[in-house]
């Protein structure tokens, strides 16, 4: 049963590797990352998705328990789904 989402993620990944090395040779121009007043060095279109994927994924996963930590067994919903399931208000 864990065997799709791994071989899901796995075709995700092979799916992005090779959107980064087709992008990568139709754009060799090396580029310079502009943020605010900073500048990058000059590096190509392919190294910089690299760098910025990787980047999220690494971030992503260091997140993640943090996520976690919000999913205490005190923290429900504060509405529930279904208005049916729901106490009827007395006034």
């Amino acid at each position: 049963m864990k065997t799709i989402p791994l071989l899901a993620i796995s075709f995700l990944v092979a799916i992005l590797a090779s959107a980064i090395g087709i992008i990568s040779v139709q754009n060799a121009a090396p580029v310079a990352l502009n943020f605010i007043f900073f500048k990058s060095i000059q590096m190509p279109v392919g190294l910089v998705l690299a760098m910025s994927i990787s980047t999220g994924l690494i971030g992503g996963a260091l997140l993640q328990p943090l996520w976690n930590l919000s999913d205490s067994p005190g923290s429900g919903p504060k509405f529930p789904a279904n208005p049916e399931d729901s106490e009827p208000l007395e006034y």
